[in-house]
């Protein structure tokens, strides 16, 4: 059987993502099938997250990469912008630095995101995201930094999964007035 190189390649980051957010403490769901808009499911503290997970090598110092999703079938190739409401984190596994960085698609202008490993040579310090910034969840994802120990902020207006439907509406009703 012939071997699907880029298809190897999105296999060993989505197991590298996987160790690396199982290392965090973060509880693992794989989905069945392949063709979701995420590639794993992460949960902690009843927090679940959909995570797209790429594979992308460093180039000029730098890991860069397009929020798009490309594939190839009888028809020729096709390409397509990720939609930033199905994916809740973005995973980016690098094999030259062996680590992956964590950005949230909600906060990144424009349709490319680069992470920089080292200085550019233009010598360029406005508007450079530092890979070495990203190696945690952004708090904007997560809920509370890494370093926190306390829970997710509670709000009376929020339902919890654990809490009856009849207590969430009382207390609604009561916090709005």
């Amino acid at each position: 059987m012939r071997e699907h190189h880029t298809k190897t390649k999105g296999d060993l980051g989505t197991v590298k993502a996987m160790a690396d957010l199982a290392a965090k403490g973060w509880g693992l769901l794989v989905p069945i099938t392949e063709h979701e808009a995420f590639d794993l499911v992460v949960y902690r503290r009843d927090r679940f997250l959909r995570v797209q997970v790429k594979y992308r090598a460093a180039v000029n110092g730098a890991i860069t990469f397009p929020l798009k999703t490309c594939w190839a079938d009888r028809h020729g190739v096709h390409t397509r912008l990720i939609d930033r409401t199905s994916v809740d984190l973005i995973c980016i596994y690098c094999p030259d630095t062996d680590r992956c960085y964590y950005v949230d698609p909600q906060l990144v202008d424009g349709v490319t995101v680069c992470l920089r490993l080292e200085p550019p040579r233009n010598y360029q310090v406005k508007r450079i995201l530092w890979a070495r910034d990203c190696t945690e969840l952004p708090v904007s994802v997560a809920g509370v930094p890494p370093c926190s120990t306390g829970g997710l902020v509670e709000s009376t207006i929020v339902r919890h999964s654990r809490e009856p439907w009849g207590h969430w509406l009382l207390s609604a009703r009561s916090s709005i007035g």
